[in-house]
């Protein structure tokens, strides 16, 4: 069984200003986020690392299944990092889209019951 059509799993999700590419993962040419003018070369993507660590943040609130397990949801990039114990966000990779269908469908749930 296939990801749903246009899940992350599905995308390409390199970033550029913080936009996501929304074109199929492992497309030839420029890197385009659907809705906008934006588009971009793979030189000019954001670099890997999310600019967020050393932010302070607090522990994000968890669904009835203890998603996200204590972590906190890192503003710039969307990913759930666990904190620091004095309370800020540690250096961390961009999110580009979750391992597993599992994880997926949690993270989908969380933003439905909590927003963004």
């Amino acid at each position: 069984m296939s990801a749903t059509a246009g899940s992350p799993r599905d995308l390409c999700l390199s970033r550029r200003a913080g936009e996501v590419c929304t074109r199929e993962r492992g497309h030839r040419g420029l890197h385009h986020r659907r809705g906008t003018g934006l588009m971009w070369t793979e030189p000019e993507a954001d670099p890997p690392m999310c600019p967020g660590g050393g932010l302070a943040a607090a522990v994000a609130p968890e669904l009835a299944n203890g998603f996200p397990g204590g972590r906190a949801l890192c503003p710039v990039c969307t990913r759930f990092v666990v904190l620091r114990r004095d309370g800020t966000l540690p250096r961390h990779r961009s999110w580009r889209g979750s391992a597993t269908r599992g994880e997926e469908a949690r993270r989908r749930e969380w933003f439905n019951v909590f927003g963004w």
